[in-house]
């Protein structure tokens, strides 16, 4: 049986290590051609954020949305070499798995030493189970001037998404998936069929809503969600933003990680919202971190997105 988990496995992860277009690549590509969104009162855009490409001005400063300093000149759409270590090689349940990250200049093929530091870390990332149910943002330790890395326990066998999110000096922010596979005797292949939560939620110290514009997103069409937070009290930054939000299919193919576009009390409770293009058809499980009174606050919602009306 160990043996049949394992094949599994390795055909699983066959099946996921193939990396898919870098999200944020594919947003500067966006911002470049002709439908560049711009804020009021610019002229041409020549300024834009590294962070959130559809940013432009035409003046330098700091991104609204993110706090990053805008850069001259077009988008320089460069993806890195990324590879991602695991120790040991076949990860067990409940044991200490060590997640090694490198990071390569697509020039040279040299380790990155530098790294700007976005919303007050160096190095991102994000853990997903398969079943949607196991979910981790944090932060890597720097191995020595190469690498990162992050021991973990991944708690049930089956398939984890893994999220970096990192910005090399002098090149693009990346965001980057990659696959962990852990085998045992409970490994599911198929993904579980999933149904919409948009349930008021309690979290560590809140009270949470979550309202969206339209009501029924629609896939490749932008939505505002707009996360309720009561009592507005005591709300504070976190990580240098009012909140993190990711989200990912119900396959985990896709992963989007944002930042609000703005934030705002009203009627005593704090209004976060943040602008969000789903790629497909489907349901997607939205994950939502924000810190008040010292404690940081996670929520999840899922979210049905359907697919434009032929």
């Amino acid at each position: 049986m160990a043996r049949i988990s394992v094949i599994l496995a390795v055909a699983l992860f066959c099946l996921l290590t193939a990396q898919a277009p870098n999200p944020r690549v594919r947003a500067a590509i966006a911002a470049a051609g002709p439908h560049v969104h711009q804020a009021v009162g610019d002229a041409d855009g020549s300024f834009y954020c590294p962070m959130d490409p559809d940013i432009r001005r035409i003046l330098p400063g700091r991104c609204p949305r993110c706090g990053m300093t805008l850069v001259e000149g077009a988008p320089d759409i460069v993806e890195y070499g990324f590879n991602l270590g695991v120790e040991p090689p076949v990860p067990m349940p409940g044991e200490t798995t060590r997640l090694i990250f490198g990071v390569r200049d697509p020039r040279s093929g040299e380790p990155v030493h530098r790294f700007e530091i976005v919303h007050e870390q160096l190095y991102h990332v994000f853990l997903v189970s398969q079943d949607l149910s196991f979910f981790l943002h944090t932060h890597p330790e720097r191995t020595n001037d190469e690498d990162f890395h992050l021991d973990v326990r991944l708690p049930k066998p089956g398939m984890y998404r893994v999220l970096s999110d990192f910005y090399p000096a002098g090149g693009t922010p990346q965001l980057i998936t990659s696959t962990v596979v852990v085998p045992g005797a409970n490994l599911a292949v198929a993904t579980p069929s999933r149904g919409g939560d948009l349930a008021p939620k309690k979290t560590e110290n809140a009270d949470t809503a979550l309202q969206l514009t339209p009501a029924r997103p629609i896939a490749r069409q932008p939505v505002s969600l707009t996360l309720q937070v009561s009592p507005a009290e005591g709300v504070q930054l976190y990580l240098g933003a009012w909140g993190h939000l990711l989200a990912a299919s119900a396959d985990l193919i896709d992963m989007i990680h944002g930042h609000p576009v703005a934030a705002a009390d009203s009627r005593g409770e704090k209004d976060i919202q943040f602008d969000v293009v789903f790629p497909r058809g489907g349901v997607y499980r939205v994950w939502i971190q924000f810190q008040r009174l010292g404690r940081v606050n996670t929520v999840a919602f899922d979210i049905p997105v359907d697919e434009p009306a032929r």
